[in-house]
C-alpha cells in the first residue's frame, strides 16, 4: 500500500506554495492547502465527467450506427444478385466491404463501453469514500489533506488513461489497424482498471484504520454500519 501511495502523491501546485509563504504554519496554512487541493480535485472530477459523457454518447452513437451496418449487409447478398454488369459487381462489392470493415472498427466499442463504466465508478468511490472520511472523528486534518492528495494522484492519472482512449477515437481518421487499436484501447482500459484498484485498496486501508481506532464494540458495530462491511 506504500508503494500505491508514493505513485500517486503530486506536488502541491505553485499557487500553493505562493499562498503558504504568505501564511502562518500551522491550522492556517493547512487549511490553505486544502482548499488548493479541493480545488484542484473537482476541476479533476469535472474534467472526467465530461469525457465520460462524450465517451458515452459517442458509443451510443456507434451502436445504433452498427444496427444500420448490419442491416445493410443482410440485404446486401452478393451472392444472390443476378444479371450484373462488371461494374455494378465492382461497385456494391465495394460498399460491402466498406461497411464490413466499419462494422470491424464499431466493435472496438465494446471494450469503451466497459471502459466507460469503470472511469465512472472511480468518481463515486472517490467520493462515496471522501465523503465519510470527512465525517470520521479518528482521522485528523493532516490525515485528511493526506488523503486528498492520494485522491487527487489517483484521479489525475486516470484521467490520463482516458486521454490515451479519445487518441485511439482520433485515429480513426487516420491509419491504424484494427488490431492496433484494440491494443491501444485495452492498454488504457487496464491501466484504469488499477487505477480503480487502487483507490478501492487505499479506501479499505482507511476504512481498518478507523475501526482499529474505535474505542467499543458498539462504536465498531457503527463503523461497519456506516461504511457498508458485513
Amino acid at each position: 500500500m506504500s508503494k500505491i501511495i508514493k505513485t500517486y502523491m503530486v506536488v502541491l501546485p505553485l499557487s500553493a506554495t505562493v499562498l503558504l509563504t504568505a501564511l502562518p504554519t500551522g491550522a492556517n496554512a493547512q487549511l490553505a492547502i486544502a482548499e488548493v487541493i479541493k480545488a484542484g480535485i473537482k476541476k479533476v472530477v469535472k474534467a472526467i465527467d465530461l469525457k465520460v459523457q462524450r465517451l458515452q454518447n459517442q458509443t451510443i452513437w456507434l451502436q445504433n450506427a452498427q444496427k444500420v451496418i448490419e442491416n445493410q449487409l443482410n440485404k446486401l447478398k452478393l451472392g444472390e444478385i443476378s444479371e450484373w454488369t462488371d461494374r455494378q459487381r465492382k461497385l456494391y462489392s465495394s460498399y460491402y466491404d466498406d461497411l464490413t470493415r466499419v462494422k470491424s472498427v464499431i466493435s472496438t466499442y465494446k471494450r469503451i463501453r466497459d471502459l466507460v463504466s469503470t472511469q465512472a465508478a472511480i468518481v463515486q468511490e472517490y467520493k462515496w469514500a471522501s465523503g465519510l472520511f470527512k465525517k470520521d472523528k479518528h482521522f485528523s486534518a493532516s490525515e485528511l489533506l493526506r488523503m486528498e492528495e492520494i485522491y487527487e494522484g489517483i484521479l489525475k492519472e486516470s484521467v490520463k488513461n482516458l486521454d490515451q482512449v479519445f487518441v485511439v477515437i482520433s485515429s480513426f481518421k487516420t491509419q491504424m489497424s484494427d488490431a492496433k487499436r484494440l491494443e491501444l484501447i485495452n492498454e488504457a482500459a487496464m491501466k484504469i482498471e488499477q487505477n480503480f484498484s487502487d483507490l478501492s485498496a487505499f479506501n479499505d486501508q482507511n476504512i481498518v484504520l478507523s475501526i482499529q481506532r474505535s474505542k467499543s464494540i458498539l462504536e465498531t458495530k457503527q463503523l461497519k454500519e456506516v461504511y457498508e462491511i458485513n
